[in-house]
């Protein structure tokens, strides 16, 4: 069976064509570059940029694939969390494919999507195991003690690390988004330069906070004034690296706690290379397995949805027309 799967939760239009005999048949992406002008994602140019490119994107996967609308075997969309706006332009385009076509329709958790964006390099999840799901809206740890059954135990109080790392490129004069800007010019900083801080280390639980962060961020500019490149990448190197120690500490703290054998990385952060590396060795000091996924899948994609829509409709679930979107929200376990 051939699935669908649609995600427009935020800023990416992306589709994509799984079958589980086959993996990803093809996979295409429309970013929406329009947002760098405004350092940051504006909902209803988003929602807009959705409407513009979801029916072309569906035409040209189709073509890729040389397959037609009637050779799907069922739709997968995002239906949350994430902006209100950009998942009802989804989830609408779904509903009209779902109706002219006669297939089923389910509609697909965007976390639990990350979570099984770990599959899409060809390994089943190794469960039970600890998830860090860390992007720009979203930073939360899951035990997951098998697929479709998922226990959140941590999550931010505040910012998300994505989102950290948005608002100190802007500071920085950057761009956006801020990952890979602060990543790239990190590589010639020192990160150990500045002492930026770390919370929530002394705490009991597994949960995160970045807003410190980012307003010590802040008074650091702020009173060094005029920046010299060497300043930019040193703070860059140094926001970069509190940010990978909390992950890190925290993560490796909750898979020891619940004595579990097997962490994974997903969500777009989960590309960052420092904390790909970092986890790595930490997980392997405590006798941990690690696990990431396949670069082009951390950011959010169609891959993602269409696997975990596939394994939805397998168990029988069909949510049809009344399908609703929601922007807040745990994964609901099923299984």
């Amino acid at each position: 069976m051939i699935v669908l799967g649609i995600e427009t939760s935020c800023d990416d239009t992306s589709l994509a064509l799984y079958a589980p005999d086959r993996g990803v048949i093809a996979n295409l992406t429309a970013s929406q570059l329009v947002h760098e002008d405004y350092g940051g994602v504006v909902p209803e140019i988003a929602s807009r940029q959705h409407m513009r490119s979801l029916l072309p994107v569906y035409d040209a996967l189709l073509a890729r694939a040389g397959i037609t609308g009637a050779d799907l075997g069922g739709i997968g969309v995002s239906n949350g969390p994430g902006l209100v706006g950009s998942l009802l332009v989804g989830v609408g385009f779904a509903k009209s494919l779902a109706l002219g076509l006669g297939k089923p329709l389910v509609g697909v958790h965007h976390i639990e999507a990350h979570v099984l964006s770990n599959e899409l390099g060809g390994e089943p999840l190794a469960t039970p195991c600890v998830v860090l799901v860390v992007s720009g809206g979203h930073t939360a740890l899951y035990h997951v003690t098998r697929i479709g059954h998922y226990q959140l135990v941590g999550t931010t109080r505040d910012d998300a690390a994505g989102e950290a790392f948005d608002k100190i490129a802007k500071l920085l004069g950057l761009g956006f988004p801020g990952g890979p800007v602060v990543q790239r010019a990190a590589e010639s900083g020192n990160p150990r330069a500045i002492d930026f801080p770390r919370a929530m280390l002394d705490r009991s639980g597994f949960d995160f906070s970045f807003s410190g962060l980012k307003t010590a961020v802040r008074q650091h500019v702020e009173a060094r004034g005029e920046l010299t490149p060497q300043d930019v990448s040193d703070i860059s190197a140094s926001a970069q690296q509190a940010i990978v120690d909390v992950l890190v500490d925290r993560t490796v703290a909750c898979a020891r706690k619940l004595d579990v054998k097997h962490v994974y990385l997903c969500g777009g952060v989960a590309a960052n290379g420092p904390l790909r590396k970092a986890m790595q060795a930490a997980c392997e000091r405590v006798g941990v397995s690690y696990h990431a996924p396949l670069l082009q899948y951390c950011t959010d994609n169609g891959a993602m949805v269409a696997l975990t829509a596939d394994l939805l409709l397998s168990s029988g679930r069909d949510d049809g027309l009344d399908l609703d979107v929601f922007t807040r929200g745990a994964i609901s376990s099923w299984s």
